[in-house]
């Protein structure tokens, strides 16, 4: 049985750990399953939406560390095969395209640092999250430490990166770290209908809105100002923008193409 299983489905490539025996502990080979998952998202274009969810009653307990102990000492990080895209956004480029994230359960350590690399957050009512690793002698390795303080503040991050203590759904929430809560039978549900709203608006604007957010985020609202309307040049040329302005003068839904 695979420990990830990847399905398309309405423009939208399923995601899902699939390891519920070991509560979803990675390890190496499931990090590289994810990896190719991701690689595939980027590069097919009849895909516009990922969505990353776990099957069992956990999200992941975290690295399976005795697995990891050799890569983190060689200090020269993940190495990605081919067509790979790694999932905490630091290895390699990020996507380009959105992606959705589903935690219940037990979310700890690197479920965490895959969520923040994501782009919409659903969780379950029961998740607890954590960043476990100054309490197993190492620290955060997969974006923790520089996009938890970014998502909740400085202090808040420190209160839990520097004890390794668990925070709730509700704190998530409270805090925008999540966007939805929803109890765990409609976890789901409730992901699938938020990543098949992503699918159906206009995949080039979807993408390029995902971009200018990114460049912002990373480079300042400058650099993300200069590059605003020379990348529309090309969105403007699109089949889909004529749909869009047809489906509202004919008062319909749009049906985009992505091209």
């Amino acid at each position: 049985m695979s420990e990830v299983t990847v399905e398309a489905r309405d423009h939208v490539l399923l995601i899902r750990l699939n390891r519920p025996e070991k509560m979803n502990a990675m390890n190496r080979a499931m990090y590289h399953g994810i990896a190719a998952a991701y690689g595939r998202l980027d590069r097919d274009p009849d895909l516009r939406v990922g969505l990353v969810h776990a099957a069992g009653d956990n999200f992941t307990a975290g690295l399976e560390l005795d697995d990891w102990v050799d890569v983190f000492a060689a200090g020269s990080g993940i190495k990605l095969g081919e067509g790979e895209i790694d999932p905490f956004g630091i290895a390699s480029a990020s996507l380009t395209k959105p992606l959705v994230f589903a935690t219940q359960g037990i979310c700890f350590t690197c479920g965490v640092e895959m969520m923040l690399n994501a782009d919409i957050r659903v969780a379950a009512s029961n998740v607890r999250y954590a960043q476990l690793e100054v309490q197993r002698g190492i620290f955060p390795c997969g974006g923790a430490t520089f996009r938890l303080p970014e998502e909740i503040g400085w202090a808040n991050a420190q209160r839990y990166l520097l004890t390794g203590d668990e925070w709730s759904a509700a704190q998530a929430l409270n805090w925008g770290l999540v966007q939805d809560v929803v109890e765990p039978d409609a976890l789901f549900d409730k992901a699938w209908a938020l990543a098949r709203k992503v699918a159906r608006a206009a995949p080039l604007g979807v993408q390029g809105s995902l971009q200018s957010s990114r460049l912002a985020r990373l480079h300042g609202h400058k650099a993300a100002s200069e590059a605003l309307f020379p990348a529309l040049v090309p969105v403007m040329q699109s089949e889909d923008v004529k749909e869009g302005v047809r489906s509202f003068l004919e008062r319909r839904k749009a049906e985009f193409k992505g091209r």
